[in-house]
């Protein structure tokens, strides 16, 4: 019988197609890493699974707004005011549902060409586009910017709409790449792998933006949501007998 009475680190990244995104745990050589521990004086074997998911968001957040400079700041308050109305209807009818709009900026002060000399006033007012339909984005952008120069682009994020799904597969790959290095280890001590002594989560990475590998978005839009990784570790307690 071979006995293993110390902790070993291996890599891991096995791939499971699911979700549209790809799960990974693997006993191979990777960039992650997972502990096996034999206790031969209480016939255990604990390990350490990982599971990671990528997938492509599919709910854009675009930050707008209008910016306006005049002699007055009332001047200035009321015509970025008329602006911002201009933009939501615009937002509106580029499908944008109101419920999807949200005021995130209203500013009004004083602009010096030689303080403490006031040169104008200037007045601004932003708002965020929660945009549900990305093959509808560039449709959206230029909606935007065809209000005109007073319209102002701040930048886009963007996220998974159901993390559930994703987390669920993460956990399942992180369970089957604990199981995978359990049986392993269990054979190489000439052991079975026997009964579940117990589960735990050790932690949940959560989903962040990573380089999108592929040209999908890039042959019919200019807008790329790239991918997003969520990653899944526990660590499970089995008997051998």
């Amino acid at each position: 019988m071979i006995k293993i009475p110390r902790t070993v680190a291996l890599a891991a990244l096995v791939t499971l197609g699911m979700f549209g995104g790809i799960a990974s745990a693997d006993s191979g050589s990777g960039s992650g890493s997972a502990k096996v521990t034999v206790n031969d004086n209480q016939s255990q074997i604990t390990v350490v699974g990982e599971g990671n998911l990528s997938s492509i968001p599919d709910v854009m957040h675009l930050n707008a707004g209008v910016e306006v400079r005049r002699a007055s700041a009332s001047a200035a308050f009321a015509d970025a005011r008329k602006a911002a109305a201009k933009l939501t209807e615009a937002l509106r009818g580029a499908g944008i549902a109101a419920k999807d709009l949200q005021t995130n900026e209203l500013s009004l002060g004083p602009v010096y060409d030689d303080y403490p000399v006031v040169a104008g006033y200037r007045a601004a007012q932003g708002l965020e586009a929660v945009v549900r339909d990305i093959d509808s984005a560039d449709k959206v952008i230029d909606a935007v910017a065809a209000v005109g120069e007073e319209a102002r682009l701040n930048g886009v994020s963007f996220e998974v709409s159901d993390t559930r799904k994703v987390l669920k597969a993460a956990r399942d790959a992180a369970f089957e790449d604990a199981r995978a290095r359990a049986e392993q280890y269990a054979r190489l001590a000439g052991d079975e792998l026997g009964r579940i002594v117990s589960i735990s989560e050790e932690g949940v990475t959560p989903p962040s933006p990573i380089a999108f590998g592929g040209a999908m978005m890039a042959d019919k839009a200019s807008v790329s949501p790239g991918q997003q990784t969520v990653s899944v570790h526990i660590r499970v307690v089995y008997e051998l007998r």
